[in-house]
């Protein structure tokens, strides 16, 4: 599924899978576009990070940006200034990995004057299995707090309900009628659904009739690895 704009950030609730799409995307953004560039913005989540798949980036000669490898594993506030090069070079498609909740947003706003100039595409990630986000008034919430701190409005919802390996069809229709239902609430238009390429099979009818991205789960919990 190919994007719309140049830069593309994610956001969404702690737990909501925005670093596997982020990843998804900037893998598929590299199939069409010569230089595609990934931002790891999230500063609050030490165990899902896309600097966390850096190999994967190399060979598929994808630009991460992100701190040094000697902070990275840091759980300080750290935000590399390479981002600016890559907003302003207009050769690049970006994909911008920001962190979990309004407090993860908080390195967006820093950025308010880029955003104002260059009009990204800024996109919620619900993932509906989570607490806080689970009803409408806690996503409804969850949005404007993001916005807010952000201070970029939100462009796009992407339903990614799923609660890992063992995600069934019943997850994932009941994120599409929540976010179906923010969507409509907000007025804020709902792009896709991501399902695992693992339940695609299962997702064939469902598929049909609505917009859906296929992607690979890359990052593991701790105890997974």
């Amino acid at each position: 599924m190919e994007l719309h704009k140049r830069i593309t950030i994610l956001s969404g609730h702690f737990g909501s899978g925005k670093t596997e799409i982020a990843i998804n995307l900037a893998l598929n953004e590299k199939k069409i576009h010569e230089k595609t560039a990934i931002n790891d913005l999230d500063i609050i989540n030490p165990y899902f990070r896309s600097r966390d798949v850096s190999d994967i980036f190399q060979q598929q000669d994808i630009e991460l940006i992100a701190p040094a490898n000697r902070l990275s594993s840091s759980d300080l506030p750290i935000v590399s200034g390479e981002i600016y090069r890559v907003l302003h070079d207009h050769r690049y498609r970006v994909i911008i990995d920001a962190g979990g909740d309004k407090d993860g947003a908080k390195a967006l706003g820093q950025y308010y004057h880029e955003w104002r100039q260059l009009e990204p595409e800024f996109l919620f990630v619900l993932n509906a299995n989570r607490p806080y986000v689970s009803t409408l008034e806690g996503a409804r919430y969850t949005i404007e707090q993001i916005e807010r701190v952000a201070r970029l409005k939100v462009t796009g919802v992407i339903n990614n309900s799923n609660i890992g390996n063992e995600t069934s069809m019943d997850d994932i229709l009941n994120g599409y009628e929540l976010s179906s239902r923010i969507s409509d609430m907000l007025s804020i238009p709902l792009l896709y659904t991501t399902i695992s390429v693992d339940l695609e099979n299962k997702a064939e009818c469902f598929a049909k009739n609505h917009q859906v991205m296929f992607i690979k789960r890359y990052m593991k919990l701790p105890w997974e690895r």
